[in-house]
């Protein structure tokens, strides 16, 4: 195969370069504006009375950090806002209450904007947790000065890591880690398996030193892979373009391998590099016959979308979704894209990113846009205003703002990943579940 492997490039242009701090300046401003500053929890979505969601504070704990290297907000602003959001975690109530906050260290996947408790009668989410604590373990590391403010900051990350029972989540015996659990009917059914953004979960859990979960977790979650071969590209396949990216905002895994990657002559940083040219090719071939794809207009992942309805559109009857993890190449496909999803694979191929990002830009011109990109666009839908652009998401959401700052941060300077190389946890994760070679061993 002489198309699997693209040289990585030394950079994008210097005018790409301004474009690109306007847009991780502005997606920061999210978790300035959207949250509670009373106890930290952050806005899931931009909706009339919607709640919180614990991935949206991991974000925010791991923004916090680069808006005061980026200097947007102070240093001593960025302590006080991480200190406010962890001592509410730390003392908030962890039982098997309905409207409890969490319960066995984890975490309800929506919390109440002003109360931090249990909303919608939600699980109590596995993944989220992870997010949670991987943000909270980033500002662990970034709040390294001797202060008292910093050093409480250190001491309840670490609490909160590690009072959380991983392997009570396995529901069953050198099982997967399941989605979730409800006290009104205990755990769900659904456990992660399949290559998905469950990878920093199970390094977390496999990093505890208090509750571990088994190698044969790992292993057993890896023994449900798939790796194919599309356009060219051979890599391990997910359809949703997030899922090649959200775990490596915190973890760097370039150079270090698995057992699988190992076998495959690959690591996870490669096989997201493919995972993004197979987007761009997807995009190219276009099979569905939309409009608006091409070289540089791409990026199908899980978003909001018009709706759950059917319309004939230029004489093509299509179905058109709401929020679903839509997927590259074998669908669900309406014609949905998401913009935040493109600036997140910055660092895996940024020579076919950023002028992507830059197309996507021009498209948004007349839409405002107070925190970067909206969620999410559809050029085929029309409800009868033609604005140029078609069906545009009227929200933002807290998990897309944050990886738009976060791995523009990590092509720009590395930051979230030098500082979770530091992190004893997952560093320990990693050789549990049995990565070697490059930053791992003290090389690169």
């Amino acid at each position: 195969m002489t198309e699997q492997t693209v040289p990585l490039p030394s950079g994008v242009s210097w005018l790409q370069v301004r474009s690109l701090r306007r847009l991780q300046r502005n997606s920061f401003d999210y978790f300035l504006n959207e949250t509670n500053r009373a106890n930290g929890m952050v806005l899931d979505k931009t909706a009339p009375d919607w709640p919180a969601s614990i991935a949206a504070i991991g974000m925010a704990l791991t923004a916090y950090p680069v808006g005061a290297a980026r200097h947007f907000i102070t240093r001593d602003e960025a302590a006080e806002r991480t200190l406010t959001t962890l001592r509410f975690l730390a003392a908030s109530e962890q039982s098997d209450s309905p409207n409890a906050t969490g319960y066995k260290g984890f975490f309800y996947h929506f919390l109440h904007m002003q109360t931090g408790r249990r909303a919608w009668e939600c699980e109590l989410s596995s993944i989220d947790t992870a997010l949670l604590i991987a943000g909270a373990l980033t500002a662990a590391a970034f709040f390294d000065a001797k202060s008292k403010q910093e050093a409480e900051i250190r001491a309840l990350a670490k609490m909160l890591y590690e009072r959380i029972d991983w392997a009570w989540m396995l529901s069953r015996e050198g099982g997967t880690i399941c989605h979730g659990w409800r006290p009104e009917h205990g755990f769900l059914p659904y456990h992660w398996e399949g290559y998905d953004e469950a990878l920093i979960l199970y390094l977390l859990a496999l990093g505890s030193p208090t509750h571990p979960i088994g190698r044969a977790s790992y292993d057993a979650w890896c023994s449900s892979y798939e790796w194919k071969e599309i356009y060219g590209f051979e890599f391990l396949y997910a359809g949703p373009l997030f899922i090649h990216q959200m775990s490596h905002i915190w973890c760097d895994f370039r150079g270090i391998r698995d057992a699988f990657m190992r076998d495959h002559d690959c690591d996870y940083f490669e096989n997201s590099r493919r995972a993004t040219f197979v987007q761009q090719q997807y995009a190219i071939r276009n099979p569905l016959g939309f409009k608006h794809v091409n070289d540089w207009c791409w990026g199908v992942t899980a978003s909001d979308g018009p709706g759950n309805q059917t319309k004939k559109v230029d004489g093509v009857q299509r179905v058109f979704f709401d929020y679903v993890a839509r997927g590259a190449p074998f669908g669900p496909d309406d014609g949905t894209l998401a913009p935040w999803a493109v600036a997140a694979s910055l660092p895996f191929a940024p020579e076919i990113v950023a002028p992507t990002i830059a197309h996507l830009s021009a498209l948004h011109v007349d839409v405002p846009n107070p925190y970067g990109f909206k969620a999410s666009f559809n050029p085929v839908y029309h409800d009868g205003a033609d604005n140029g652009v078609g069906w545009v998401s009227p929200y933002h959401f807290g998990i897309n703002e944050g990886p738009t700052v976060l791995m523009i941060e990590n092509q720009r300077s590395g930051l979230v990943w030098s500082l979770m190389c530091k992190c004893e946890y997952l560093t320990n994760g990693l050789k549990a579940a049995g990565f070697e070679g490059g930053w791992l061993d003290g090389g690169r």
